[in-house]
């Protein structure tokens, strides 16, 4: 044994194909690998046409062709030539990448997995050429060819020479989704080109250039579905050298899997813990649990200050101020979602996508602590006055109960004919109408949830707007608006501490030691008192009164792994908002009881001016829409 393990230690330079082969290993997945890198070099070299030819979900054939630059006949073999490549020349281009490639290797890669066959022309030359290689002896064969400006690729039996890695290949839908899958995430990144799709002959995919926002919210529609765009809510900040567009789907457009998210950093396409954990933060108290946010961002950055060269297949980034990225984001989104009114969700998908948030004031001044700092500004907003015909009443506080002055209207409802006859009584002439005491002669001065008609069931509460009919569940949108009262109320008082008695001793690693060492204010603020007893201890004398149940070494341990993993925090804002919602909760206006109609509009003008009010604290929708042509389709008019 020891004799076999001498003589296998004997360092030998690897042969050219086993160390691509190898390569091929990092990058060349799947066939949906393979058409990643194609596309991106057909972007890299300026392409506005890209058409992809696919057969058997690509194990049989992948062909690529644009109508970018192309390759030079005396750059053609050194194209499939490993660490080679045009798009950086020194250290200091590796630091600020541009191209979505830089390494150089994906062709050489592919070349010795497949049978590959590259033609192109550039618009100096004569003709085209073209170069032919294959997994076994990775010698390259250029000869002239005909082809327009541009390049074609081609790439055949897949994994010919290496059938173990074939076997792992899945069922041909499957395949064909991933690589499907691919083509939509780098088409809504690269809205100024032209992609088409064919798979074994039937066109899949057809996606012309946009270059307004109408033709960007078709592609968008095109890929992610019409029903995200409808359900989206577009955003446009830009803040410190950051800037952040596109659109984040509704709480309620959430999905049981985290398969409509797409997230751009200058136009590459990434999946980065930092970012996933600043987006699910922004959804924390209106995400309905399990479920996932949908999302299309594109992140625009200095490329000096974020690193894409961490992950072999580029998928993941690293920022140089993570901290500061994070928090811009998640300020972003937060308020974005926040900002959410009913006549929001009412507004046509056209008119939806021409709004612009203006949430750059606020974007990216959020820390550990920025909710708390959120609600806070709040406190500064001027009040918008009562509704028409509605005011609290005096003394009805934060709105533990609904107690609202009505100015009297008449409610008195024309009285019923006697029945003389169920069919007579059916043909007679209808009594004349009578005005609703609650809707004015304009339609356009109806708010966007309309006024109460009645309460089903002590549960829902039945109300008219100009689209058709609101059903609000009371319950639940009454606990949203206590939800965030005390939200700014616990802002504006601030959180208390309470000594402990007996201070509890943690041991910590010595870097959880100096980072609580660094957020000892933070803590202080939030109402604990931290201090270091030794390089690996730390003893808890304070905590937040309101947390006087929660475990103090296991809460201060997952806060400490988050500052150090993400730079900030959200456990304690958690833990308090889940205190929160409880009492919001239990102070909500129960079900089965009765509410008078100026109680009902009270509670709707409520929920027209609070954030977040189409979800309640538990993420579940506190109202929907039926409109005129839903209630139609219900009795089929019109058919």
């Amino acid at each position: 044994m020891s004799e076999a393990l001498n003589s296998s230690a004997r360092i030998e330079l690897l042969s050219p194909r086993l160390a691509n082969q190898i390569a091929a290993g990092e990058v060349v997945e799947r066939p949906a690998s393979v058409i990643k890198e194609l596309l991106e070099n057909s972007l890299d070299s300026g392409a506005k046409r890209i058409d992809v030819d696919v057969e058997q979900a690509g194990v049989k054939l992948l062909r690529v062709r644009d109508d970018g630059s192309g390759i030079s006949a005396d750059d053609l073999p050194l194209a499939l030539a490993r660490h080679a490549t045009s798009k950086i020349r020194d250290l200091e281009d590796l630091e600020r990448v541009m191209s979505l490639g830089f390494r150089g290797e994906a062709l050489a890669s592919i070349s010795s997995v497949a049978r590959l066959t590259l033609t192109s022309r550039t618009r100096d030359a004569d003709q085209a050429w073209q170069v032919e290689t294959e997994g076994r002896d990775m010698e390259a064969r250029v000869q002239p060819a005909a082809h327009p400006v541009g390049t074609s690729v081609e790439v055949r039996d897949l994994f010919f020479n290496t059938p173990a890695r074939r076997k792992f290949l899945k069922a041909e839908k499957t395949e064909f989704d991933h690589l499907q899958e691919v083509i939509k995430r780098l088409a809504l990144a690269r809205f100024d080109v032209a992609f088409h799709l064919r798979h074994n002959g039937k066109s899949i995919l057809s996606l012309h250039e946009a270059h307004d926002d109408a033709a960007r919210a078709r592609r968008v529609a095109a890929v992610c579905g019409a029903g995200f765009l409808e359900q989206a809510l577009p955003i446009e900040v830009e803040r410190n050298g950051l800037h952040l567009w596109g659109w984040v789907g509704l709480p309620t457009f959430s999905r049981s899997q985290a398969d409509l998210q797409y997230f751009y950093v200058n136009g590459r396409a990434v999946r980065d813990k930092l970012v996933a954990h600043a987006v699910r933060q922004a959804y924390r108290d209106v995400l309905f649990n399990g479920r996932h946010p949908t999302f299309v961002l594109f992140f625009e950055v200095d490329p000096a200050v974020v690193d894409v060269n961490v992950h072999p297949t580029k998928h993941e980034v690293r920022f140089r101020d993570g901290r500061m990225v994070h928090d811009f984001l998640y300020g972003t989104l937060h308020r974005a979602l926040g900002d959410v009114r009913p006549e929001d969700q009412l507004a046509a998908p056209a008119t939806v996508a021409g709004m612009v948030r203006p949430t750059g004031l606020e974007a990216g001044e959020f820390g550990p602590q920025g909710e708390m700092r959120l609600a806070a500004n709040l406190l500064e907003q001027p009040q918008s006055p009562p509704a028409s015909g509605f005011a609290p009443a005096a003394g009805s506080g934060s709105g533990a109960g609904y107690q609202y002055q009505y100015r009297p209207q008449s409610t008195q409802m024309p009285p019923a004919a006697e029945a003389q006859g169920v069919y007579r009584e059916f043909f007679a002439p209808l009594p004349e109408p009578v005005a609703s005491p609650t809707l004015p002669d304009s339609q356009g001065d109806v708010p966007p949830l309309g006024y109460a008609l009645a309460q089903l069931k002590g549960i829902y509460i039945l109300s008219e707007n100009a689209q058709g009919l609101v059903l609000v569940d009371m319950h639940a949108a009454h606990e949203r608006i206590m939800y965030e009262r005390l939200k700014i109320a616990m802002a504006s008082e601030g959180l208390s501490g309470q000594p402990l008695l007996v201070p509890e001793s943690l041991a910590v690693s010595q870097r959880e030691a100096d980072c609580a060492e660094e957020h000892a204010s933070w803590f202080q603020r939030l109402g604990f008192e931290l201090q270091r007893l030794g390089p690996e201890t730390l003893a808890i004398r304070q905590i937040p009164a309101l947390l006087k149940q929660a475990e103090a070494n296991r809460l201060v341990q997952d806060v400490l792994a988050d500052l150090m993993e993400y730079g900030t925090s959200d456990r304690i804002q958690a833990h308090l908002n889940e205190l929160l919602g409880t009492m919001a909760c239990h102070g909500a206006v129960r079900a089965n009881r009765r509410l008078a109609l100026a109680e009902m509009n009270g509670l709707l003008r409520d929920m027209e001016n609070t954030e977040r009010s189409g979800q309640c604290n538990h993420g579940r929708p506190t109202w929907t829409q039926l409109g005129l042509d839903d209630l139609d389709k219900l009795f089929l008019r019109g058919r």
